[in-house]
């Protein structure tokens, strides 16, 4: 017989820890290989940790509501002889080989500390001496979180002097948690008073996830914010003219969002700059037009990712909206799903907003907020007054990557495309 570990995996880009938001399996369950074993929950996406080998659980090592960085031990499976692979999810393989790495910072040798990219990423950004700083992870380890507190507390670490990361507070580990597993922080209590009939609602996994990438996002990138008036007169025309037939002949809707996806995407192609993001010491523009769209839930918001949207026609675009948006509120929502966003465009406009400015996401370097389509006196060229569809879009920028020209010029070209969408000018097909 032999005990295995169970780690958590890495499930997307730039994602460094996971929530677990449901055991499916029991302590003394016989599982085999591939079944899943538990719903892991990141900023990112909802997934199920599949087995690597067929065994016996022997250990779950987190609770239900824990946060584990990758490559941490989350259970432990006894099999029958042979040598079990490494657990993964969706594809992505962990490549750490031995039990101490889970739990601590890791020494080569060179003597030289090993970190998680991100906290690598956020350091040389901020300028940290990472040897300057005690983590509050397990055995020691430098988390993301730490960094993250001392950057907003202002106080960076030198060569000189010692920077304790800011503990949260934490109750007595069990015994459980003796043998490895790393003490749940929760975030420090904020002293509210309560009156009768107030509430306290507890924050959920998922909630926490998105509120850590929202602080990331905005602790990070210089956030700039511009907006410009487009005309939708003829697209709402077009549009309207179009959608019962097209819904009795296609059975999904035909969405004027798909519209505003379909021309942010072809001015991505003309304005590749726009398509770009932030690696520290270099912007890296991406060659793949990926738009990230925002679907949010009652409680949670979720953003998947429309791929090579440029080569999409309106309608390919129309049927992938409904598709995801099917997907995010029966909770079939996959990993790939939520990969390779390269630009968010947001859909404000469906709950009635006419102007807002959204938080980046992360790592990208802008979001488009698409608002309400509303009729309103306009000023004609020929000085006449006339009713028209009016819509605001709002758009977020990096600073660091992007500066005013090239995105105002970027949503000029937007602006042109709408106003310029017709019957004789644009197909859906």
């Amino acid at each position: 017989m032999a005990m295995e570990q169970i780690k958590m995996p890495q499930l997307g880009e730039s994602v460094t820890e996971g929530t677990i938001s449901k055991w499916l399996v029991s302590v003394g369950d016989k599982v085999n290989k591939y079944d899943p074993l538990a719903e892991v929950m990141t900023d990112k996406v909802n997934a199920e940790v599949p087995s690597s080998f067929t065994g016996v659980i022997k250990e779950l090592i987190a609770d239900e509501g824990d946060t584990f960085a990758v490559g941490e031990i989350i259970c432990t499976i006894e099999i029958e002889g042979g040598i079990a692979e490494e657990p993964s999810a969706s594809g992505s393989e962990q490549k750490e080989t031995s039990s101490d790495a889970e739990v601590a910072v890791q020494v080569d040798q060179g003597n030289k500390a090993r970190y998680s990219p991100a906290v690598l990423k956020i350091s040389q950004e901020h300028g940290i001496d990472l040897t300057q700083v005690s983590g509050t992870g397990a055995g020691g380890r430098i988390t993301r979180k730490d960094l993250l507190r001392i950057i907003e507390s202002g106080n960076i670490p030198t060569t000189s002097q010692k920077v304790e990361a800011q503990k949260e507070p934490a109750s007595a580990p069990s015994a459980k948690q003796d043998v490895g597993k790393p003490v749940s922080t929760p975030a420090p209590a904020v002293d509210v008073p309560l009156a009768a009939g107030d509430i306290e609602i507890p924050v959920t996994g998922i909630r926490k996830a998105i509120a850590a990438n929202m602080l990331r996002s905005k602790h990070e990138a210089p956030h700039a914010w511009t907006m410009v008036e487009v005309d939708a007169t003829n697209l709402v025309e077009y549009r309207n003219s179009l959608k019962d037939e097209f819904k009795k002949k296609e059975g999904f809707n035909l969405t004027f969002f798909a519209f505003f996806v379909k021309a942010v995407a072809q001015a991505l192609k003309e304005f590749p700059q726009i398509n770009s993001m932030w690696a520290g010491d270099k912007i890296i523009q991406k060659k793949d037009i990926n738009i990230s769209i925002a679907v949010a839930t009652d409680d949670a918001l979720f953003v998947p990712v429309i791929k090579n949207a440029d080569e999409k026609t309106i309608k390919g675009i129309a049927r992938e909206i409904s598709e995801l948006a099917v997907k995010v509120r029966t909770g079939k929502l996959k990993s790939d799903d939520m990969q390779g966003g390269t630009f968010t465009v947001n859909n404000t406009g469906s709950f009635g907003s006419v102007q807002s400015m959204g938080i980046i996401n992360y790592p990208q370097a802008a979001i488009l907020q698409v608002e309400s389509i509303v009729k309103r006196p306009v000023v004609m060229n020929n000085g006449m007054i006339a009713v028209r569809d009016m819509v605001n879009l709002c758009m977020s920028l990096d600073h660091r990557v992007l500066d005013g020209l090239v995105s105002g010029r970027f949503l000029q070209r937007v602006k042109e495309i709408l106003e310029n969408t017709s019957k004789s000018t644009t197909s859906i097909y």
